[in-house]
C-alpha cells in the first residue's frame, strides 16, 4: 500500500497531544501558577486576613474558619432563616446567638504554657 498524502487521510492528520506531553505542560503550568501565587502572597495576606501563615496555631485557624462560617450565615437571609426554623427560634434571636458567639467561637484560647 502506498501512504496517502491527502489532508483527509488519517495517516496525514496531526495526532492529538501525547500522554508524557499533556504531563509535561500540566506540570509547567502548575509551576507558574505557583510562582504567580508566590509573588502575590503578601497581597492576598493582606486582601484577606483569614488565610494565615505557615506559623499559624491551630487554635487561631478554627477561630477564622469559625467566625468566616458564622459571618457567612448572617449574612445571607435564607441560610439564617433556615438555621432558625431548626433551632425553633425567630430569626433576630438566631441572629444575635451566632454574632454573639463570633466573639470566642471555639471557646477561650488556650494557654500558652508558660509558668
Amino acid at each position: 500500500q502506498q501512504a496517502c498524502a491527502a489532508p483527509r487521510c488519517a495517516a496525514a492528520r496531526p495526532r492529538a497531544r501525547d500522554e508524557g506531553q499533556a504531563v509535561v505542560m500540566a506540570s509547567s503550568d502548575r509551576f507558574n501558577v505557583n510562582i504567580s501565587f508566590s509573588r502575590n502572597w503578601e497581597h492576598l495576606q493582606n486582601k484577606h486576613v483569614g488565610t494565615g501563615h505557615p506559623d499559624l496555631p491551630k487554635f487561631e485557624w478554627a477561630v477564622n474558619h469559625h467566625r468566616d462560617s458564622l459571618a457567612s450565615h448572617v449574612g445571607h437571609y435564607d441560610l439564617l432563616s433556615y438555621f432558625a426554623v431548626a433551632e425553633g427560634a425567630s430569626v433576630a434571636r438566631t441572629r444575635l446567638n451566632m454574632l454573639e458567639k463570633m466573639l470566642q467561637p471555639c471557646g477561650p484560647p488556650p494557654d500558652k504554657g508558660g509558668p
